[in-house]
C-alpha cells in the first residue's frame, strides 16, 4: 500500500522522462519508451555478411565480422540519444542500448567466438572532462549480456586528434595515425576481440585503433558500434 502511494508522489514531484521524446509514461527503471523503442531504427547487419560495415574495411584491416546496431542520422531520435550519451552524462542510456547490442549478438553466429570486449578509448583529458567513455558504458552493458570481460587497459589513446567532421576518409586515416598504443598485448594474444564505439562514418579511427591490436600474436579482430552513419 505504502508503495502504491509513494510511487504516484515521486512521479509528481521527481518526474522520470524518455530521453528520446520526453514522455513521462514510463516506469523508473526506462530510460526510452517503447515507442522511441518502437523506433529505433535497427540496422540488422548482424545477420548478414559483407554488410556496409564490412565493407568499409575491405582492403584495409583484417576483420573477422563487423556491424552496428542503428542507422545514424543528423535530426534524428538517435542523434538525440547519441548527444545525451556523450555530452549529457547519462549513463544508463548507454547501459541499455549496450544491453541490445548484447542481444542482437546473442542471435547470430557470427560473433559467438568472441572471448572479450575491447572499448575504443578515448584520450584521457577528454575522458576526465566527460566523466566516463562511452565506449566502455556500452561494453558493460553488452558484458551484462554476453558474460565477457571488458578490458579497457590493454590499448592506450597517446594524444588527441583534430575533429574529424569534414575531413575526408584520407584526412580522416592521416588525423589517426600513431594515436593509439598496445599496452598489454599479451591480454589478447590468441583471442578473438570485439572492438566497440558508438557511432562509425569513415571507419578511420577504428582502423587505427585496429590495426595496433593486430599487433599482438595471433589476435582476430571483429568491430561493434552503436551506429552506421547512413551518407
Amino acid at each position: 500500500m505504502l508503495k502504491n502511494v509513494l510511487h504516484p508522489l515521486l512521479h509528481l514531484f521527481l518526474p522520470h522522462h524518455c530521453v528520446g521524446c520526453g514522455s513521462d509514461i514510463m516506469s523508473r527503471q526506462q530510460v526510452l519508451c517503447m515507442h522511441c523503442i518502437n523506433k529505433l531504427p535497427v540496422t540488422g547487419f548482424h545477420l548478414h555478411a559483407n554488410n556496409p560495415v564490412e565493407k568499409i574495411f575491405w582492403g584495409r584491416m583484417a576483420v573477422a565480422a563487423a556491424a552496428s546496431y542503428l542507422y545514424y542520422s543528423k535530426d534524428s531520435l538517435l542523434q538525440h540519444i547519441v548527444h545525451a550519451l556523450k555530452y549529457k552524462g547519462n549513463k544508463e542510456l548507454g547501459l541499455f542500448i549496450g544491453r541490445k547490442m548484447g542481444e542482437l549478438l546473442l542471435y547470430t553466429s557470427r560473433f559467438n567466438d568472441i572471448e572479450a570486449l575491447v572499448p575504443l578509448p578515448l584520450f584521457a583529458a577528454r575522458e576526465r572532462k566527460r566523466g566516463y567513455n562511452q565506449a566502455t558504458v556500452l561494453c558493460e552493458g553488452m558484458a551484462e549480456v554476453l558474460a565477457l570481460p571488458v578490458l579497457q587497459s590493454v590499448i592506450h589513446r597517446q594524444s588527441p586528434s583534430t575533429t574529424q567532421t569534414n575531413k575526408n576518409r584520407i584526412h580522416r586515416w592521416l588525423n589517426m595515425q600513431g594515436k593509439f598504443e598496445l599496452k598489454q598485448p599479451d591480454a589478447i594474444a590468441g583471442k578473438h576481440i570485439l572492438l566497440v564505439d558508438d557511432v562509425i562514418t569513415t571507419g578511420a579511427t577504428l582502423e587505427a585503433c585496429g590495426q595496433e591490436l593486430l599487433t599482438a600474436a595471433n589476435t582476430r579482430l571483429s568491430i561493434m558500434t552503436m551506429a552506421y552513419t547512413v551518407k
